[in-house]
This record gives structure tokens, sequence and C-alpha cells, in this order.
């Protein structure tokens, strides 16, 4: 879990990257809770995110917005902590060049900005957003969602009612090909205070069955490569084989005068 700074929109930015040695492993952006009630890339949720995917063999990426702890900037209301994120998985897809699916996750607030960033980048493969503001957030702008994901939250959230988060993955759920998924941890709040493992459990759940299907999708799509390249092949092959036009005619007129 090497310390890292990067270079942001704002200045430095503080993050913490997990790197799967395989070339074409999957990466995964988390990011944190509110900055200005607390917020940071050590969030014990963030850290739990972030330890799901990488057990898992995704290359991971964790940071703090702007303003926080050794991130420099200051706080900008939205817009700057998009830019961060947006710069971050920019990081994250040059490091891993070739890897094969791309997450995003957030916490909190940090759902709201990986909401906005997954509607920018169609790259994005799927979503985990835990205790997402929907009744502080205007999360309209997800029309359509682009992608599938999970929406999950603590039944003893006082800061977000899952009766809010049940409707808005039910709003997404009208998109067709999309599926959302909402999940309720029993006896969570709203920061999963010794729920944690039970948090790890659903999400980690969840992204088995997920990933399961797009390494079947993606061994399926491979195999149909190669097939179509086995038939370019034979044609190119048989065009080899063919005669040049005019080969097999006469060469001189036979015709008796």
């Amino acid at each position: 879990m090497p310390e890292l700074i990067m270079n942001g929109p704002a200045g430095r930015i503080e993050a913490r990257y997990h790197h799967d040695p395989k070339p074409d492993s999957p990466i995964a952006l988390i990011l944190h809770p509110h900055p200005q009630f607390g917020g940071t890339m050590n969030n014990q949720v963030v850290y739990s995110l972030y330890y799901t995917f990488a057990e898992r063999g995704f290359s991971v990426l964790r940071f703090n917005f702007r303003g926080v702890g050794r991130s420099q900037g200051f706080w900008d209301g939205g817009p700057g902590e998009l830019a961060d994120a947006a710069g971050a998985l920019d990081w994250l897809q040059i490091v891993k060049p070739d890897a094969k699916y791309c997450w995003i996750a957030g916490v909190s607030f940090g759902t709201w900005i990986a909401m906005q960033l997954l509607m920018r980048r169609p790259e994005v493969d799927g979503f985990i957003c835990v205790a997402p503001p929907s009744n502080l957030y205007d999360f309209s702008f997800l029309a359509p969602c682009p992608s599938s994901g999970l929406m999950i939250n603590g039944d003893k959230d006082r800061v977000v009612p899952t009766a809010s988060v049940a409707e808005l993955s039910v709003k997404l759920k009208t998109q067709r090909g999309i599926k959302i998924d909402h999940e309720v941890v029993p006896g969570a709040n709203h920061f999963f205070e010794n729920k944690t493992e039970e948090l790890q459990t659903a999400v980690g759940g969840y992204l088995d069955r997920r990933l399961k299907l797009a390494e079947e999708e993606y061994e399926t799509k491979k195999a149909r490569e190669r097939e179509r390249e086995a038939e370019r092949q034979k044609e190119r092959e048989r065009e080899k084989a063919e005669p040049p036009p005019g080969a097999l005619s006469s060469g001189g007129d036979d015709s008796d005068d």
C-alpha cells in the first residue's frame, strides 16, 4: 500500500495505491466521504472497499480530495472534487492501460462525485455506492444510468433513510439493460460502525457475481474474436492458393488459318 503523490488540477494529490502485477488486472477508484465533515481516504468504509477490490485482483486507488490531508487546494463544493476524481482515474488508466474492467466506488458524498464521473466516462463498467445521500444531493443527472451497480446502506442510518436510497435505485432500474441492486445492512448506521465486516461481505458477494458474469462474457468475446480471425486467415490462404487472373487463359491463338 505505497504512499503516492499525484499531480492534480489544484496541485498535489495524496493517495494510496495497490498494484496488481497482472497486465490486464481490472482497476477500481474509491472516493471518500464529505471533506468538510471529516471524510478522508483513511475512512474505515473507504479502506474496507479498497481491501475488497484488492483481494479480488484489482489495482485500486484511493486519494484525498483537494484540501484534505496532504492534498493541496481548497474545498470547491463539488466541481473541483469531480476534477480531482477525473484526474485520479486518468492516472490509474495510464498505469494500467490494458485493464479489462474499470470500476468506481464512493462513500456518502463520494457517491455523488462517483456517479457524476460515471456519466462522463463510458469506460466504467460498474459501481458501488455506499450510503448515497439521495435525500441531500440531486442524482437526477443519472438519466439514463450507463452502468449496472450496487447501492447499499444501513437500516439505522439517520443521515440517509433507506426509503430514499430505495427510491433512487427503483428510478434507475427503469433504464433498459441496466440493473441496480439495493442491499440493506441490518444494524448499520451511516458510518457502518461495527458493521464493516457485514458491508465487506455484501459488497464482496456482489462483486463476485458481477465478475463471474463479466469473465464469462469476456471469454465468449475472445472466443468469437479467435473464430473471426481464423476465418480471415482461411480466406487469406484461399486467396493465395487461387491463380492470378488470366493465369489459366491460353497464351496464343490456336485457330487455323
